[in-house]
């Protein structure tokens, strides 16, 4: 079964989840709203520029979690997924998940948000398989670091390799999405690379190659 490889913000998401995650804990005052929301917009921007350093945004995406109780954080988890997570998955992403079931592909999220974050996305699109960002638990709770390798850039694509070889498959036939040039050591790996409402660098690839741009809404 081929793989189905998605790219989870401003792909499947009308939005990234990880700034949205950021604007929940300014808006329901978790965080120093004026300073979080300074550096959530640095670092957003740095993404988007293809400048971001990895490591020192994790420090700082990651240090909410090491305050508080994994049941708060849980709860809170949820209110993000009723007012920031529902409202940015259209119709148009659920169909493409759905198509690829049907077809029998292994369906995979791919992405850089860690796992706290993401794991209930993946739920909500019912895609069985997510390889995101691990942040490090120690006795229950968050540490504020990273385990293993950050799943961004060419760590997607190291991540993903090694989850393919340890579930004994390879990405012949795979299809892979994604909205960003930061995802083109990825899509450089599957067959069929589309591109999802791309940046305008990965635009431009795109068009260069002959790859398909599909827009989600």
């Amino acid at each position: 079964m081929p793989l189905a490889i998605f790219d989870l913000d401003n792909t499947l998401l009308r939005g990234d989840s990880d700034y949205a995650w950021g604007q929940f804990l300014i808006e329901n005052r978790i965080v120093d709203g004026v300073a979080y929301e300074r550096e959530n917009h640095r670092y957003y921007a740095q993404y988007r520029a293809g400048t971001l350093d990895i490591m020192e945004f994790l420090a700082f995406a990651l240090r909410p979690l090491v305050a508080h109780d994994r049941a708060t954080l849980d709860r809170w988890r949820q209110q993000y997924m009723q007012t920031k997570v529902r409202p940015m998955i259209t119709p148009q992403a659920r169909a493409l998940v759905e198509k690829h079931r049907r077809r029998g592909d292994t369906l995979v999220i791919v992405s850089a948000t860690n796992r706290f974050v993401t794991g209930p996305i993946a739920q909500e699109f019912n895609v069985p398989n997510l390889i995101a960002t691990e942040p490090e638990t120690s006795g229950g709770r968050f540490t504020g670091k990273v385990a293993g390798t950050p799943c961004f850039r060419e760590g997607k694509v190291i991540r993903l390799k090694n989850w393919a070889q340890e579930h004994g498959l390879s990405l012949q036939g795979s299809w892979g999405y994604s909205d960003s040039h930061n995802d083109l050591p990825l899509l450089f790996q599957v067959e069929h690379p589309i591109a999802v409402n791309p940046d305008d660098i990965l635009r431009r690839e795109a068009q260069k190659r002959g790859w398909e741009i599909l827009s989600l809404g």
